[in-house]
């Protein structure tokens, strides 16, 4: 009987199992020197083969070196527009601090305008009052003085005592005269001197030549 025959007999049931015959163990042991051989020839690659000297890895370094350089020139850019930012944010709070100064330099003399618009208020009312109490006066001496002509009492003059501003001559001539009447004269004097003085009182005219002005007291 062969080897190939005697490993097709099939081992009996109650026959206890063999172990692996030699075939298999020829396969394993090749596969394994195969393995070893592999293993070997990988070491080897590894200690002999150079990755930096390949194109792939030159061009590795060269994509590099570019990309380097374009980050340094865009943060030199970026320090450039940071510069341009820091200094436009000072010229603008110079500017801002400029515009609050000129704003408050603007509310004094608004300020200082409105206090001399109500100075000006008051000195006008002030004036105004003083017009009103020479008019006032003026009116009221215009009324209790008498020159040359004939005057009623009550109604162009007041009723009072009159005597003349200065001293008169021998030209002067006044009369006291009956109110509603041709003339009839109640009083009358040709002073020729002095400051001659009368007593006026209503329902009677008064009439006054060269005198000059008799004014009420």
């Amino acid at each position: 009987m062969s080897t190939e025959q005697l490993d097709a007999v099939p081992p009996a049931a109650d026959a206890p199992r063999a172990g692996p015959n030699r075939k298999t163990l020829a396969v394993i042991a090749a596969a394994m020197a195969a393995v070893v051989l592999f293993g070997a020839g990988m070491a080897t690659g590894s200690a002999t083969v150079d990755p930096t000297a390949s194109e792939e890895y030159r061009a590795l370094v060269g994509e590099r070196t570019s990309a380097a350089g374009e980050r340094d020139a865009v943060g030199t850019k970026y320090d450039e527009l940071v510069g341009d930012y820091n200094s436009l944010v000072s010229g603008m709070e110079e500017r801002e601090a400029g515009l609050d100064e000129r704003e408050t330099d603007i509310e004094e003399r608004e300020s200082a305008l409105e206090t001399r618009e109500g100075e000006l208020r008051s000195v006008e009312a002030a004036v105004a009052k003083r017009e009103k109490a020479v008019t006032g006066a003026e009116e009221e001496k215009a009324t209790n003085a008498i020159g040359n002509g004939t005057w009623t009492v009550g109604m162009d003059i007041a009723a009072g005592t009159y005597r003349t501003d200065s001293p008169v001559d021998s030209d002067c001539y006044w009369a006291i005269l009956r109110t509603g009447t041709n003339g009839d004269i109640e009083e009358n004097d040709i002073p020729g001197g002095g400051r001659p003085s009368v007593r006026l009182s209503e329902g009677q005219d008064f009439k006054s030549n060269r005198c000059g002005t008799w004014t009420k007291r």
